[in-house]
């Protein structure tokens, strides 16, 4: 199975790079930069985020700057049993410092959230901050363009939410994304997640796996759209569960302000152990 994964990886990567536009003239030097010395305005990279939809791009913010990406506002709605859970985020800010001209450091947390179950006519709610996640991505290769870009982005969650929302519990995993640059603009990318939760009976933890494939074309010079699958394995020794979603978006830069990003997009549940519906608007602007 592991032999078989490794060939796919090879061979995607092999017809990412038959397929890929032309290589760009040599980038700058840009290794010297860093977040005491940061990159100048007129050698920044193009305005690139983790939004929208659920993929984690190879990209990092250049070395001394910053860049906040958000969810002006997120629900979500799950149905089963003849209960209804809706999950509302208030905004839900995810702030990014390049330390160098490869790696940034990210952290976020959903400043108000509210959770709304209602089962068989009763109705419950519960609120407040969400969990803090801290991440730290490190580019391996493409950051500054070419056909191929890998990075690796290892996180820990830290318990910050009440346990009416969170689990109580601190957890960790690593994303590793691979984008191959095609023709015509088209961008394909793989997110291999790797996750260690706490069992839902306590008393230890296990695997999670998560993989997202996504494909992604500007339609202008202005408007790029999306579309990728999703799924979800979770190895809990109280019973694994699988989630499956298809998930749409789209994002807008203007041509008048290059650092601001605004998107929008909805994601599918394809299985009843995935909600049935998220949707969400966001932005995201570089300093």
């Amino acid at each position: 199975m592991l032999r078989g994964l490794i060939s796919l990886i090879v061979a995607a990567l092999a017809f990412g790079r038959a397929l890929a536009d032309p290589p760009p003239a040599p980038a700058a030097d840009k290794s010297g930069y860093s977040v005491l010395n940061p990159t100048p305005k007129d050698q920044l990279r193009a305005l690139c985020t983790d939004r929208p939809t659920k993929s984690t791009g190879p990209c990092t913010v250049d070395a001394g700057h910053w860049q906040v990406e958000s969810d002006l506002y997120n629900i979500t709605v799950q149905r089963g049993g003849g209960m209804t859970t809706t999950t509302e985020l208030f905004t839900n800010p995810t702030l990014k410092l390049g330390l160098t001209n490869t790696v940034d450091l990210e952290a976020s947390m959903t400043p108000y959230e509210r959770v709304t179950v209602k089962d068989h006519g009763v109705t419950t709610r519960a609120s407040g901050v969400g969990d803090l996640f801290l991440r730290l991505k490190a580019s391996l290769i493409g950051d500054d363009g070419g056909p191929v870009a890998i990075a690796i982005e290892p996180f820990v969650k830290l318990p910050t939410a009440n346990r009416a929302i969170g689990n109580g519990a601190v957890e960790g995993g690593l994303i590793a994304p691979i984008q191959l640059n095609l023709q015509g603009g088209w961008q394909l990318l793989f997110d291999p997640e790797v996750d260690l939760l706490e069992n839902a009976a306590g008393g230890g933890n296990h695997a999670n796996a998560i993989g997202l494939v996504s494909l992604g074309k500007p339609v202008s010079k202005t408007v790029t759209l999306s579309a990728e699958l999703w799924t979800d394995s979770n190895f809990d020794p109280a019973g694994r569960t699988s989630q499956f979603s298809a998930d749409l978006g789209a994002a807008w830069i203007p041509a008048f302000a290059p650092d601001v990003q605004f998107d929008g997009g909805v994601n599918l549940g394809l299985n009843r152990s995935t909600p049935d519906v998220q949707a969400y608007v966001g932005i995201s602007h570089r300093f």
